[in-house]
């Protein structure tokens, strides 16, 4: 497992990076060095994501992405909480990974628990509006109240207050559909917009085994990147265990993102976290 920190300036101090490893760790209880299971495909690394150097990130959108390795891929989920959601969460607990979790802001508030759980499993959670509508079809400002209706809704379920500040700074549009005010707006506030490297098509109907291949067959063509699945879906959830465990038999590592700002998980929750 290596902690790898994104961000430009002078090189960190080794006395400053090792104070920030070792304030990191032990709140990282699923890494693959700490799995108590053997045999588990686990986590290989965190990587910070610094918004200040990687304003907007994924290949299908935008013509940079993450600094992964060969065969490194980045799991996130769209559109949850959902009533699928606890079965992603075991699958991923299953095999030790980190994922991220981009929710919808309307599920937040009806599902608030399960966002805690969610963050309480380690995973970091990220912002996909209100209620996922087309925002290059909005106006800027109903738009605007899209993205801060989320990120409040994600934070009281978090924390119990209400904020427009998020505590992880990634944000993904709805059908990847941004505009360059919107865009700019996000980096300007230092909030990441992610896309993807790659997909699995799980919006359409398919059975788990059918997706399998689908998806299978894309990552063998690129080899690595962020990768979007949908919590919702209960054809993601009944092929997301024979996923990791093709991840695991083929040499493919998981990579945990996570905001630059503390170099670890920045969501911390409020008490009761029971599935809701």
């Amino acid at each position: 497992m290596r902690l790898t920190l994104i961000h430009p300036g002078k090189p960190v101090a080794w006395a400053l990076l090792a104070a920030v490893i070792v304030a990191w760790a032990p709140s990282r209880a699923a890494l693959a060095a700490d799995c108590p299971r053997a045999g588990t495909l686990g986590t290989s690394r965190v990587l910070t994501v610094d918004p200040a150097v990687y304003p907007r990130v994924g290949l299908k959108s935008f013509p940079q992405t993450l600094p992964l390795q060969d065969k490194e891929v980045v799991l996130t989920f769209d559109d949850g909480p959902a009533a699928t959601t606890p079965r992603v969460l075991a699958a991923l607990q299953n095999e030790c990974v980190h994922a991220t979790f981009f929710m919808v802001g309307k599920g937040a508030q009806e599902m608030p628990a399960m966002v805690r759980k969610v963050a309480a499993e380690g995973h970091s959670i990220g912002y996909h509006t209100w209620s996922h509508q087309h925002l290059n079809k909005l106006s800027p400002e109903a738009a605007r109240e899209e993205i801060d209706r989320s990120i409040s809704a994600v934070e009281t379920a978090l924390h119990g207050t209400a904020t427009h500040i998020p505590s992880t700074p990634f944000f993904r549009f709805p059908y990847f559909e941004s505009t360059p005010q919107l865009l700019d707006s996000l980096q300007a506030r230092g909030i990441a917009v992610f896309g993807a490297d790659l997909w699995a098509s799980d919006w359409e109907p398919m059975t788990p085994e059918q997706q399998l291949k689908l998806l299978v067959g894309r990552l063998e063509v690129a080899r690595k990147g962020i990768i979007l699945l949908h919590d919702p879906r209960a054809q993601t959830a009944a092929m997301l265990p024979a996923f990791l465990r093709y991840l695991r038999e083929h040499g493919y590592r998981v990579v945990h993102i996570v905001p630059a700002a503390t170099g670890q998980h920045a969501q911390r929750t409020v008490p009761g976290a029971a599935a809701n």
